[in-house]
């Protein structure tokens, strides 16, 4: 495994394909549907960092909220993966494009 994140998300998808016995489509529909799994963690670690929950109080920390948003990015990541031919390359155009229409041409 090499240090390239996409390289570390393919083997972490090959990983989870594993063994694995579901299909191929339904392992992608539950990888989409992870994402919200994952950022209703985020919620949850922002409400326990600032302490919006009066049964829980401060419950978690700004570092639990940034881990949170990694695992969504990671989950993202995985499920782009299992949906597009080459996930790197359509990822790099359409930060690309979302750059270039917020920023201006470069």
């Amino acid at each position: 495994m090499t240090d390239s994140p996409w390289n570390v998300i393919s083997e972490l998808e090959r990983w989870l394909s594993t063994d694995s016995e579901l299909p191929a489509e339904t392992r992608t529909i539950l990888q989409i549907l992870k994402i919200t799994e994952e950022a209703g963690e985020v919620a949850e670690a922002v409400i326990g960092a600032t302490g919006q929950n009066p049964r829980k109080g401060f419950s978690h920390t700004w570092e639990d909220v940034e881990r949170e948003l990694c695992d969504v990015i990671i989950t993202s990541m995985v499920a782009l993966t299992r949906v597009s031919e080459d996930p790197e390359g359509m990822f790099a155009r359409h930060l690309a494009r979302v750059a270039e229409r917020a920023l201006g041409p470069s």
